[in-house]
């Protein structure tokens, strides 16, 4: 495509006897040929860094650039660079704006066949933007359908994936780690399409801060993933810049979602040696987002290898997870009466057992909390000063929180006796 438009560029700047541009939408420089007169500040920076200033972007706007549907005229702005006058033209396909044809004011006035050789550059133009837009879609539909395939269950699959995408460069081959986004919603619903636009957007712009062909990204109905490719580097390194950029995905999540205070998760899989292993470190991912939303205690950028017991509960199904909940404590959870006990027990139970530890973090006397812990084993039939009992009791606390139909706690003893 930018090959196309430089000949286009070359072809009509000869035509034309003066320099011409072509930019994206967004202003990101595509094709220019020889300056034949001076420039300003403003086509510097275009040429040397591909790109122009947000003040720029923001004087063309104004201008109501985007809005023109024929030849205009963009006025010099000296504050920002530009000193010279811009004639444009917008390049549209079926009323999408693609970019601009720009000529400037250095190389003379711009007369009517100018003027029609610019109309006539820019109708060309948007036909290899069509065709080339085109094609990076058809490109990207089918590395999205690889992906789709290399986290598939069969493993024939996976393999067929891994080695195409590495022959047809969407990929490079070495070890990976996959992020995994998750936002709030409907239980057991898609997400809205706004949430999942946003979660689209987050993933994608985190994946154009890594090398090309070192990202690939998958958008599901109530999740996003990032699978990064790390050739070469140590497991211990990935996992640093795997959360690293976990963390960078988390933030970019929340400005799409428009709140400081928006309810999104980030998981970090751990690493494997192969792109063909990236359904391991995709459900470990997968896990430790889940988990985190489910339980709201172990942050919203979450390893699997800090889930600790949660990494093995987490792959339980409700009903294998209902099992594990010892009989006497299941009536204890499921009574709204009682959230003030199980909290109580919760406190104790991750304290080790510590009861001045615990009496202080729930800020009552130790009297209090024996008292209460004498409750709950009275309804439980468990004895907390028995080993098993009180293991079978925390890990009964810790699977009841992954458990959709049992409230573990409601972190509020208010409700005690």
């Amino acid at each position: 495509m930018v090959s196309e438009l430089q000949r286009l560029v070359d072809a009509f700047g000869a035509r034309l006897g003066r320099s011409i541009a072509v930019d994206d939408a967004r202003l990101k420089l595509l094709a220019y040929n020889a300056h034949t007169g001076d420039v300003d500040d403003a086509r510097i920076e275009s040429v040397m860094h591909r790109g122009v200033s947000t003040a720029l972007v923001a004087h063309v706007s104004e201008q109501g650039a985007a809005q023109a549907s024929d030849v205009f005229t963009l006025p010099p702005c000296p504050r920002i660079g530009i000193t010279m006058e811009r004639v444009g033209i917008p390049i549209r396909y079926d009323d999408a704006l693609l970019g601009y044809v720009w000529l400037i004011g250095s190389d003379g006035p711009v007369g009517d066949r100018d003027v029609e050789l610019l109309r006539e550059s820019a109708a060309q133009a948007a036909l290899v933007l069509h065709r080339g837009h085109l094609g990076i879609d058809v490109t990207r539909s089918h590395a999205r359908e690889l992906v789709r395939d290399l986290i598939a269950p069969d493993q024939a699959l996976r393999t067929e994936a891994g080695v195409a995408l590495v022959e047809e460069e969407h990929a490079v081959a070495g070890p990976v780690a996959v992020l995994v986004a998750m936002v709030g919603g409907e239980e057991d619903e898609p997400l809205a399409e706004e949430r999942r636009l946003a979660l689209e957007l987050a993933v994608d712009r985190c994946r154009r801060r890594l090398p090309p062909s070192r990202g690939l990204a998958l958008t599901r109905p109530d999740h996003a993933l990032l699978l990064t490719i790390w050739p070469g580097a140590r497991s211990q390194v990935i996992e640093r810049h795997a959360a690293e950029l976990a963390g960078v995905l988390r933030e970019k999540l929340v400005a799409e979602l428009g709140s400081g205070r928006a309810a999104c998760w980030v998981g970090v899989g751990g690493p494997r040696p192969r792109l063909t292993e990236a359904l391991s470190s995709y459900e470990e991912a997968r896990r430790a987002a889940e988990v985190a939303r489910i339980t709201g205690t172990l942050g919203h950028v979450v390893a699997h290898k800090q889930l600790g017991v949660y990494a093995l509960l987490g792959k339980l199904t409700p009903d294998q997870l209902a099992e594990g909940i010892p009989p006497g404590l299941r009536p204890l959870l499921s009574n709204p009466a009682h959230r003030g006990l199980v909290e109580t027990l919760r406190v104790y139970l991750d304290h080790a057992g510590d009861a001045q530890h615990a009496a202080t973090a729930l800020h009552v006397h130790r009297s209090t909390l024996y008292k209460r812990l004498h409750r709950v084993e009275q309804l439980t039939g468990l004895r907390l000063d028995v080993g098993d009992d009180r293991l079978a009791a925390h890990l009964g606390l810790k699977t009841a929180e992954l458990h959709p139909r049992l409230p573990a706690s409601t972190h509020a003893p208010d409700v005690v006796f």
